[in-house]
C-alpha cells in the first residue's frame, strides 16, 4: 500500500544526506539492504533512502539529523517534514506555503497565478526568459519570483552571471496545485509501490533532470566544504600529460587513449569560449565523441563505465556528477521527444548502441541537427515535436566491420557519414596488443591489482570544480572567475603544418574528410587545456602545447582512417616531430 509519509520521508532523506551518509546511516541501523554493501558506491540512492524511510520513526529521524547533520543549503517543505538551514523538524511546511500563496495572490493577482501554473505544468527548472513568455510584456517576473522565493514557494535551481532558473520544490507541488485549483489532467500520475511516476515522458524526464541538478549541487557543496584545498593544490600541477600518465599506467599504451578522450570531453562540456588575440573565434570547447570499431574492443568501458562508474567492478565514476544522461535502450524518436526537456541546457548523452538508432528511417536529419546543436523540429503522423534549441553533446559507440586496412559501416542509412562528420571519431581494431591490454586490465581489476578508487576522486573533484567555475555555478560566486581559452599563433602554425603534411601524403585529388576535422582538433586541444585552469594567473587559459600535440595526433589519425588509410599516420606524425 502507498504510504505518503514514507514517500515524503524518502525524498527528504535523499535531499538531506549525501550518498556516504545514507550508507553510514543504513549500516548503523543494521538494515538488511546495507549489510552486504562494501562501500557507498554500491548503493542505489533511491532504494537506500526508501529502505531507511520504511525502517524508522519520526523520533529516530530527528535523532539521525542530530547525529549526521543534514546539508545546510538544502530546503524541504513537505506535508509532514521541514528542512531549513540544516535544521530538520517533523512539522509540516505546508501551512507557511499556503499562507504565502494567499499573500502573493493578493499582491500580484493573476500574474502570480500564471507564473505558478507555468512552473507546475513545466515540471522542470525554467529560466526567467521562459517565464516572461506567459506574462504581459510590461510585467517584470523578477519582482514576483523574488517574493515567491522569500516566502519559500519557489526556489532558485541555478544562478549565473546573467541567467537564472527557477523551480517549484517537488514536495510542495501537490499543495500548490490544490491551492491554484489545477487539475491533474496535464500531468496525470500513477502510483506504483511506494513511488509516484509521471505518465508523461517529458514530466518523467524533468524529474530526472532535477535529480541530476541536485546530484551536481550536492557533490559541489561537499567538495567545497571538505576537499577544496586539496583539489586546488592538486590543480596547481595537474595537466593533460598527468592525466595521460595515470590512464596509461592503468590500461596500457593503446587502451588508455580512449579513456583520455572520454575524460577530456567531460572538461569540454563546460562549453567555454575559445578566443584569439584579436577577439572571438565563434568556437567553444564542447564536442561529440564516437568510438567505433569491432565488438569487444573496450568502447563501452571508456564512454560508459569510466564516466558513470560501475560499482560491481569497483570502478568509481570519473565524469561530472549529474551531467551525463545514460541513453541506453532509448530509441532515437524517444530521444528527440525527451530532448525538449534539455532545451538550452548542456548535458552529455551516452549512447552505447548507436547502430540501433539508425534502424529507424528519417533519423539522420534530426540527429544531425542535434549534433550541430541547432533547432530541432520533428513531425510524425500523430504529433509535431518542437521546435526547440538543443545544446547538449553525445558520447557514442557503434560497431563496424574491419576489412584489411579499411572498414565498412554496418549502419544501412547512406547518409550516416553526415553524422560521423560531426563527431570526433576513433577507430578500434582488435589488434593483438589491444587484446592483451584488455585481457590484462580485466585480470588486474579482478584481482585487485588496479586501485582506481584511490585516485579517481581527485580527478573527479578537479573536473567538477573547473566545470563549476567555467559555467558560473552559484557555488563559485566570488571564488573563481570563468576563463576563456586563448588560441596562440603557434597553435595556428602547427595546425597548418599538419594540414599540409596530410594533404601531401594523400595520393589523389579527392579528399574523404571535411574541414570539420580541424575544428574538432582545436576543440579537443582547448578542452584539454582546461586542465590547466588553476595554473593560469591570467584571465584566460592559453592552449597547452602538450594538448595541442595530442590534438594533432587525433587529426592525423582520423584523416588517415577517413581516407581508408591511403597514407600512414606515423609517417606524417614523424615529419611533424610528434613521434
Amino acid at each position: 500500500m502507498f504510504d505518503e509519509k514514507i514517500a515524503e520521508r524518502r525524498l527528504l532523506l535523499q535531499r538531506a544526506f549525501s550518498r556516504s551518509k545514507l550508507f553510514n546511516i543504513g549500516k548503523s541501523l543494521k538494515i538488511s539492504y546495507f549489510q552486504d554493501l562494501l562501500s557507498e558506491w554500491d548503493i542505489n540512492e533511491d532504494k537506500a533512502a526508501l529502505e531507511i524511510a520504511s525502517s524508522i520513526t519520526d523520533e529516530q529521524l530527528e535523532q539521525l539529523a542530530t547525529n549526521y547533520k543534514p546539508r545546510k543549503w538544502e530546503i524541504f517543505k513537505g506535508q509532514y517534514y521541514t528542512l531549513e538551514n540544516g535544521e530538520l523538524s517533523c512539522e509540516s511546511g505546508w501551512r507557511k506555503i499556503r499562507v504565502a500563496i494567499s499573500q502573493i495572490q493578493n499582491k500580484y493577482d493573476k500574474h502570480c497565478v500564471a507564473i505558478l501554473k507555468f512552473l507546475i505544468n513545466c515540471s522542470k527548472a525554467c529560466s526567467t526568459e521562459e517565464i516572461k513568455q506567459v506574462l504581459p510584456e510590461e510585467v517584470d517576473p523578477l519582482r514576483i519570483l523574488h517574493d515567491l522565493e522569500k516566502l519559500g514557494v519557489v526556489a532558485t535551481s541555478y544562478k549565473g552571471k546573467d541567467y537564472q532558473e527557477w523551480v517549484i520544490l517537488e514536495e510542495t507541488t501537490p499543495l500548490i496545485r490544490l491551492e491554484l485549483g489545477l487539475t491533474h489532467q496535464e500531468a496525470e500520475t500513477r502510483t506504483t509501490g511506494s513511488r509516484t511516476q509521471a505518465k508523461d515522458p517529458i514530466t518523467e524526464e524533468n524529474i530526472k533532470i532535477r535529480k541530476m541538478d541536485q546530484e551536481l549541487n550536492s557533490y559541489l557543496n561537499d567538495l567545497i566544504k571538505y576537499r577544496i584545498d586539496e583539489t586546488l593544490a592538486f590543480g596547481k600541477f595537474f595537466s593533460i600529460s598527468h592525466l595521460s600518465d595515470y590512464l596509461e599506467s592503468l590500461f596500457g599504451p593503446v587502451l588508455y587513449f580512449d579513456s583520455l578522450l572520454s575524460i577530456t570531453q567531460q572538461y569540454g562540456l563546460a562549453d567555454v569560449e575559445i578566443i584569439h588575440a584579436q577577439g572571438r573565434t565563434g568556437m567553444r570547447t564542447g564536442w561529440n565523441l564516437s568510438l567505433f570499431g569491432e565488438p569487444g574492443t573496450g568502447k563501452s568501458f571508456s564512454i560508459r563505465d569510466l564516466i558513470l562508474g560501475k560499482p560491481d567492478a569497483k570502478i568509481p565514476p570519473h565524469g561530472i556528477p549529474g551531467r551525463n544522461r545514460y541513453a541506453g535502450g532509448i530509441t532515437p524518436a524517444r530521444f528527440i521527444r525527451l530532448g525538449q526537456a534539455y532545451s538550452r541546457r548542456i548535458f552529455n548523452f551516452i549512447v552505447p548502441e548507436f547502430n540501433d538508432w539508425f534502424k529507424y528511417k528519417g533519423m539522420v536529419e534530426p540527429l544531425k541537427l542535434a549534433m550541430e546543436r541547432s533547432e530541432i523540429k520533428y513531425e510524425t503522423q500523430r504529433e509535431i515535436i518542437g521546435p526547440y534549441h538543443f545544446r547538449s553533446f553525445f558520447s557514442v559507440n557503434y560497431n563496424v566491420a574491419t576489412v584489411g586496412k579499411s572498414y565498412e559501416v554496418t549502419v544501412q542509412d547512406p547518409n550516416f557519414n553526415a553524422i560521423e562528420d560531426r563527431m570526433l571519431c576513433r577507430l578500434h581494431r582488435l589488434t593483438k596488443q589491444r587484446y592483451i591490454e584488455i585481457a590484462e586490465s580485466q585480470m588486474r581489476l579482478a584481482f585487485g591489482e588496479i586501485d582506481i578508487e584511490k585516485e579517481a576522486q581527485k580527478f573527479r573533484d578537479h573536473l567538477t570544480l573547473v566545470h563549476a567555475a567555467e559555467i558560473n555555478h552559484p557555488s563559485m560566486k566570488g571564488r573563481f572567475p570563468s576563463k576563456p581559452i586563448m588560441l596562440t599563433k603557434k597553435a595556428q602554425t602547427i595546425l597548418m603544418k599538419a594540414r599540409d603534411a596530410i594533404l601531401r601524403e594523400i595520393p589523389r585529388e579527392v579528399v574523404h574528410f571535411s574541414a570539420r576535422l580541424e575544428d574538432r582538433a582545436i576543440r579537443f586541444a582547448s578542452a584539454a587545456s582546461l586542465l590547466d585552469f588553476f595554473q593560469s594567473n591570467n584571465n584566460y587559459i592559453p592552449v597547452n602545447e602538450e594538448a595541442l600535440n595530442y590534438a594533432i595526433q587525433l587529426y592525423v589519425e582520423e584523416a588517415s582512417t577517413r581516407s581508408r588509410e591511403e597514407f600512414d599516420p606515423d609517417t606524417v606524425l614523424g615529419k611533424l616531430g610528434l613521434i
